[in-house]
C-alpha cells in the first residue's frame, strides 16, 4: 500500500461509504471532519411558522442530505402524514434518495448537484406568486433563494441545523497531516474548504503547493485557488462516486499504486 494518505473531511457519520471505496482501491484513508452539525432547537420563529404551514407551499427544496435528516425531524413533529400536492426537490442523488424514502416523488438536477442545476429544472421556471420552502442549515449560499425571488416566488426557509468548525487546533491538524503523510484532501463544500484553510498554521505555505485538494464543483475550485491553494482537482459533483473517481485518477496519474 502507498505510504501516503488521503484525508476525507465529510461530517462525522457521513464518510463511511467514501472511505470504504477508497480503502478497497488500496489507498490509506484518514478521517477528519471539517464541519460539525447540530440541530437548531427550538427552531427559529420563521422556520417554526413554515413547518406549521407546510401544506401551503407548492415547492419544497432540500439542499443536502443534512437538510433531509434535520428537516424531517422537525416536520415529523407536526406532520405525521405529509401533505399532498407539493413538488419535492433535492440537490444531489443521495439527498433525492433520502427524500424518496419518505414516500415522495422527487425532482433533482441529476449530475449537476448544485443550486444552479436545480434552478434549470422546468418546474422552477415559472413560479411567480407560488410559495417555495427551502430546507437548509444556518448560513450558506443564497443563490437559490435570490434567483427564485427574482422569478417572483414567495420564498421561505426552514433553517433546521447549524454548521460549526471542527474542534481541532491548527497545530493538531498540522501534526495529523505530517504524521499520516497526507497527500490529498477531499473537501465536499465551500465551508469545509474555508475551515480547512483557516486551520492552516499562520505563516504555513508548504501545504499550499504540496497538498492536492479534491473539491466538488468549479465554484469551490475557484474559491480554493483564490485562497492560495495551487493543486486543485474538480470532481463531477459531491457524491461518493464522483469524489472517489477523481481521487483514483489523481492516484493513477501520480503512479501511487498499492
Amino acid at each position: 500500500m502507498t505510504d501516503t494518505a488521503v484525508l476525507v473531511t465529510r461530517p462525522a457519520g457521513q464518510s463511511l461509504g467514501l472511505c470504504q471505496r477508497l480503502s478497497a482501491e488500496g489507498l490509506r484513508v484518514v478521517e477528519q471532519p471539517m464541519l460539525t452539525l447540530q440541530p437548531l432547537q427550538p427552531l427559529p420563529k420563521g422556520s417554526h411558522a413554515a413547518v406549521l404551514q407546510l401544506d401551503s407551499f407548492q415547492h419544497i427544496i432540500f439542499i443536502s442530505a443534512n437538510a433531509v435528516h434535520f428537516g424531517f425531524d422537525a416536520i415529523g413533529d407536526y406532520w405525521p402524514q405529509l401533505p399532498v400536492g407539493i413538488h419535492w426537490y433535492a440537490i444531489g442523488e443521495r439527498t433525492a434518495a433520502l427524500v424518496g424514502e419518505q414516500g415522495m416523488d422527487v425532482l433533482s438536477p441529476g449530475q449537476e448537484m448544485t443550486s444552479e442545476g436545480l434552478l434549470r429544472l422546468p418546474s422552477l421556471q415559472s413560479v411567480s406568486g407560488e410559495k417555495v420552502l427551502i430546507v437548509r442549515g444556518k448560513g450558506g449560499r443564497q443563490t437559490l433563494r435570490d434567483t427564485l425571488l427574482e422569478r417572483g416566488a414567495n420564498v421561505s426557509s426552514l433553517v433546521c441545523y447549524r454548521r460549526s468548525p471542527p474542534e481541532i487546533s491548527p497545530e493538531e491538524l498540522a501534526q495529523q497531516l505530517s504524521v499520516e503523510s497526507v497527500a490529498a484532501v477531499v473537501l465536499t463544500s465551500g465551508e469545509g474548504l474555508a475551515n480547512f484553510t483557516r486551520l492552516r498554521p499562520p505563516g504555513e505555505t508548504t501545504n499550499l503547493t504540496a497538498l492536492t485538494l479534491v473539491v466538488p464543483s468549479a465554484r469551490v475550485a475557484q474559491e480554493a485557488r483564490e485562497l492560495g491553494w495551487q493543486q486543485v482537482l474538480t470532481a463531477r459533483n459531491a457524491s461518493d462516486d464522483a469524489m472517489a473517481e477523481t481521487v483514483l485518477a489523481w492516484r493513477d496519474n501520480k503512479g501511487m499504486h498499492a
